[in-house]
C-alpha cells in the first residue's frame, strides 16, 4: 500500500473553516475504509498471523472510534458552561501525551496453549509488561503476578469467561514494572476452539495505554475543574447580588424620601452593571434620613469584584450610616473610613463622596476621597462643585479630608456618580458630557426623569465596570 504522503498524494491542508466537522468526516470515512479492508482480510482465523492482523484492524477501529468521540466532544464544547470566567482566573492546560515509540513498540501479542501449557509472546509484550526478554513467558496462572492486587480479580474473571464461556476479552488492568512504575494495559483476545467446540488456546493483543488514560484523566480533571469554577462563580455572583440588594436602599426613584417641609428632596438612583464581567463590583449609593432632620447622600466604590468586595462595601456603607447618625461631619467621616480600611486584614482601596444636607438652610456640606466631585445643575446650566480631593480610602494612614459647603436653591439638581458612568471616558470627559445634559435636566419634572436620561444616553454596551449615580432635586 502506498504512503498517503507520497508525491502523488500530498498531505491535505487543514481546512480554514469548520475544521472540527471536517476532521470528524475524515475520521468516519477512514473508519469505513479500515473496516472494509478488515473484512476482506479476515482469512483463516486459525493462523496466528491472520488473528494478529484481525486484532490490529480491530484495535485501529477502536482508536478511530475514540478519535471520533473526542472530536465530537471538541465540537460540542464543555457541558454547563454558559458564563465566561473572570479575567485572571487560570485553568490548567492539558499537556500532549508523550510518545513512547511507534505503535508497534506499544502493542504486543501472546498465545497460551491450554493443551501443552505453553505460552508464546511477541518481543513487544516483554517491554509492555516489564519482563526480562530472556525470561520465559508467563503462563496464564503466572500472569496475575505482575498485575496490581486490586486488578487481579478482574483479569481472572476476563480469562475465565474466555476459557469457559468462549467470550472475547476486552478489558484493562495495571501492571507493576520492576522499577515500581505502574502501567495501564488494554487486552483484547479470543479463545481458539477445536472441532468439537472445546477451547484449546487463547490469544490476545495487549497495548500499553498509560499515556492515553493519563491524558483522558487530565481532560476529565480539567473539565471538572472548569465546571467547579463556573459553579463557584455563579454562586458567588448570586451571593454578591443578594448582599448588594440587602444593603443598598430598597427604593428606585421614590419621591419624597425626605419628610415634607423646607428643603424637601426628590431622589432617584440607578446602578449600571458591567458588560464585560459577570461579577458584582463594589459600587454603592445611599440616601438616609438622619435623626436631626438632615439627609446623608453618598456614593462610593470599593475596588475589585465578587463576594469579598460586596462584603467590604456592605461594611463601609454600614460604617457610613452609623457615623452619619451619630452626627459625624463628612470630612471626619471619610478620615474614619480611611482608618477602617487601613486596619482591615484584607488590604482594600476605595473612593467615596459624602454629603450632609440641611433642609432648613438648604446647605450642602461635603467631602470626597479620590472620587469624582458632585455636579450641580441650575436654570439650564451645570458646573462641578469644587473641594480638595483627598487620597483614596485605605491608601495611607492618617489621611485628612477637607470639607466644602454649597447653598442650594429650589429647583437645583445634584448628581453624584462613580467612575465609569460614561464608558471609555476620563473623569473630566465624563463630567463634560454630563454637564451637556443641563438643558434637558432643566426640562425634566422629577429626579427619576433625569436618571432615565443618563441611562438612555450612557447605559449602552461596552461598560468595563459597574457604575452608579444618585440624583437629588430640591423641590421646596
Amino acid at each position: 500500500m502506498s504512503s498517503p504522503l507520497s508525491a502523488d498524494h500530498p498531505a491535505a491542508q487543514p481546512p480554514e473553516s469548520g475544521s472540527v466537522d471536517a476532521l470528524i468526516s475524515q475520521t468516519r470515512r477512514l473508519k469505513g475504509e479500515v473496516d472494509a479492508v478488515r473484512r476482506d482480510a479476515r482469512g483463516d482465523a486459525a493462523e496466528p498471523r491472520e488473528r494478529w492482523e484481525r486484532a490490529v484492524y480491530d484495535l485501529a477501529l477502536h482508536q478511530l472510534n475514540d478519535l471520533d468521540a473526542h472530536l465530537a466532544q471538541l465540537r460540542d464544547g464543555l457541558p454547563q458552561a454558559p458564563h465566561t470566567a473572570e479575567a485572571g482566573s487560570q485553568i490548567r492546560a492539558v499537556p500532549p501525551a508523550p510518545r513512547r515509540g511507534s505503535l508497534l513498540s506499544r502493542v504486543g501479542s501472546a498465545e497460551w496453549n491450554l493443551l501443552t501449557d505453553e505460552a508464546s509472546w511477541s518481543g513487544e509484550l516483554y517491554q509492555i509488561l516489564g519482563r526480562d526478554p530472556e525470561a520465559p513467558p508467563l503462563t496464564l496462572d503466572e500472569l496475575p503476578s505482575v498485575v496490581l492486587d486490586e486488578d487481579r480479580a478482574g483479569l481472572t474473571a476476563m480469562v475465565t469467561s474466555c476459557l469457559v464461556d468462549a467470550k472475547p476479552i476486552d478489558g484493562e488492568f495495571r501492571v507493576v514494572h520492576p522499577d515500581g512504575e505502574v502501567r495501564t494495559v488494554h487486552m483484547m483476545g479470543e479463545p481458539v476452539l477445536d472441532a468439537d467446540g472445546s477451547t484449546v488456546s487463547m490469544w490476545a493483543v495487549l497495548r500499553d495505554v498509560s499515556e492515553l488514560r493519563r491524558s483522558q484523566r487530565a481532560v476529565s480533571e480539567t473539565r471538572d475543574s472548569l465546571t467547579d469554577q463556573e459553579r463557584r462563580a455563579r454562586t458567588e455572583q448570586r451571593l454578591a447580588v443578594e448582599l448588594q440588594e440587602a444593603v443598598l436602599p430598597p427604593w428606585r426613584g421614590s419621591p419624597r424620601l425626605v419628610q415634607q417641609g423646607p428643603g424637601t428632596l426628590d431622589l432617584a438612583a440607578h446602578q449600571l452593571p458591567s458588560s464585560t464581567s459577570a461579577l458584582i463590583g463594589g459600587d454603592w449609593y445611599d440616601a438616609l434620613q438622619l435623626s436631626d432632620g438632615q439627609t446623608l447622600l453618598s456614593v462610593g466604590d470599593l475596588t475589585g469584584h465578587g463576594v469579598a468586595v460586596a462584603s467590604g462595601m456592605a461594611m463601609l456603607l454600614g460604617a457610613v450610616r452609623g457615623m452619619a447618625m451619630s452626627g459625624t461631619e463628612p470630612g471626619q467621616l471619610l478620615s474614619l473610613l480611611n482608618q477602617l480600611l487601613d486596619a482591615t486584614v484584607q488590604p482594600a482601596l476605595g473612593s467615596a463622596v459624602c454629603c450632609r444636607y440641611r433642609p432648613e438652610t438648604r446647605t450642602l456640606t461635603w467631602a470626597r476621597a479620590g472620587h469624582p466631585a458632585p455636579l450641580l445643575f441650575r436654570n439650564g446650566t451645570g458646573r462641578t462643585l469644587h473641594a480638595a480631593d483627598g487620597v483614596l480610602l485605605g491608601a495611607t494612614s492618617g489621611a485628612h479630608y477637607t470639607q466644602a459647603e454649597e447653598t442650594l436653591a429650589v429647583g437645583d439638581l445634584l448628581l453624584l456618580h462613580t467612575d465609569g458612568l460614561v464608558p471609555g471616558r476620563s473623569r473630566t470627559e465624563t463630567a463634560e458630557q454630563l454637564l451637556d445634559l443641563a438643558p434637558r435636566f432643566d426640562a425634566a419634572h422629577t429626579a427619576q426623569d433625569c436618571v432615565r436620561m443618563v441611562v438612555e444616553e450612557f447605559g449602552g454596551s461596552g461598560r468595563e465596570d459597574d457604575a452608579c449615580l444618585l440624583v437629588a432635586k430640591v423641590t421646596s
